[in-house]
């Protein structure tokens, strides 16, 4: 298998990387075995070309008239990902999405693992979810020390989101993934990523006016 380096890749590779890992393990439960860039760009609709470049950052080729190696190819960019180690994460949040996310027993199989849930209401804490303890986020700092988790996610109200977050930090979070439409503002040296449902609702909603289908 190829040498595995940290390597820092433009953001448009990063996030087709997991695209070719979900086609590539549907052709590995099929028994396929080589796979070429022209097959995978037909079923993903990225051109051939891009899909040679973005792979290449990781130091995997595909052979003349045979492909990639399927098996392999899987291999390599689940590790690349980091699905095949374990990141010990937290929720802040614990209501309808947060809950979701702690029942996304899924989230697992790409290393995600949810140690503790954190929120303000009464009801919630001291409860369990899926047999994830929920806490009073005011015990915060102690649970994540506990914990060793590295990773927060963010799920709280919007107008909570800044405190939340900074609470996060000051802990000792090193990543945040951010479900709130608030932009988070956080310090040099946090990693952050946002997943917005509005914004996405934003984009379904006006592409469908454009089109006419509203």
């Amino acid at each position: 298998m190829p040498e595995q380096q940290h390597i820092i890749l433009p953001e448009p590779t990063l996030r087709r990387l997991p695209w070719y890992l979900a086609y590539i393990d549907i052709l590995r439960s099929q028994g396929v075995k080589t796979v070429s860039s022209t097959k995978i760009a037909k079923a993903i609709n990225v051109d051939s070309s891009i899909i040679a470049k973005d792979l290449s950052f990781l130091n995997v080729r595909g052979k003349t008239r045979i492909g990639y190696e399927v098996n392999l190819l899987s291999e390599v960019l689940s590790n690349f990902l980091g699905f095949k180690q374990s990141h010990k994460a937290v929720v802040v949040g614990v209501g309808s999405l947060g809950a979701s996310l702690i029942h996304d027993t899924g989230l697992a199989n790409y290393g995600l693992d949810i140690v503790a849930g954190f929120d303000t209401n009464p009801a919630l804490i001291g409860t369990e979810i899926c047999g994830i303890p929920i806490h009073n986020i005011n015990e915060f700092a102690q649970v994540r020390e506990a914990t060793d988790a590295t990773i927060g996610i963010l799920t709280v109200p919007f107008t909570q989101a800044q405190d939340a977050a900074d609470t996060m930090v000051a802990a000792g979070i090193k990543a945040i993934w951010n479900f709130t439409p608030c932009r988070v503002r956080i310090g040099e040296g946090i990693v952050m990523t946002s997943t917005s449902i509005y914004a996405h609702l934003a984009l379904i909603y006006n592409r469908l006016e454009a089109n006419g289908s509203l």
